[in-house]
């Protein structure tokens, strides 16, 4: 009974066609994926790149340039910076992103298949190790260094200034 009032209550809220079955992105519909005017850093990776003419080109009270000089320098800055970086992004965002993958790819790979089954084998080895570590410590260092300990006592030193 519960289940019939909560599959109504999702059905209130969402269409069949807008609730996908899967938990992957719907590569079908291309458009989804064109920006409609929405934030491309939801996590604010990158909100230090926000920078603006007055963040970088400042003037004082005592030192104004012309008007006409002011608005043009504007203008060819934030015209410079778009451009050029659609031009930039036009010709390195693709091989970047491939390149980004591959090696993201083959870090998680690594990581999962060598690095965490060599650490947990470690681990699963190492109660034994630390026993035959003390064992060794006990039977041999401990003993070497008692025997040096006791010889170097008997050691003393006089220093006289002649």
């Amino acid at each position: 009974m519960g289940l019939e009032t909560e599959k109504a209550d999702v059905q209130l809220f969402m269409d069949d066609d807008s609730y996908s079955r899967h938990s992957g992105a719907d590569y079908a519909d291309p458009e989804k994926f064109a920006d409609s005017g929405g934030d491309r850093d939801p996590n604010g990776l990158n909100s230090h790149l926000k920078v603006g003419f007055e963040d970088v080109i400042a003037e004082p009270e005592s030192a104004h340039s012309l008007d006409k000089v002011w608005i043009c320098s504007h203008a060819l800055f934030e015209i410079s910076k778009y451009v050029i970086y659609k031009f930039l992004t036009l010709f390195l965002a693709i091989p970047l992103a491939f390149v980004a993958g591959i090696l993201f790819a083959t870090l998680s790979c690594l990581h999962i298949w060598f690095v965490m089954p060599f650490v947990k084998t470690c681990l699963m080895v190492l109660p034994s190790m630390q026993t035959i570590w003390k064992s060794v410590t006990d039977v041999i260092i401990a003993p070497l260094c008692a025997s040096a300990g006791r010889s170097f006592s008997s050691v003393s030193l006089r220093l006289s200034h002649d």
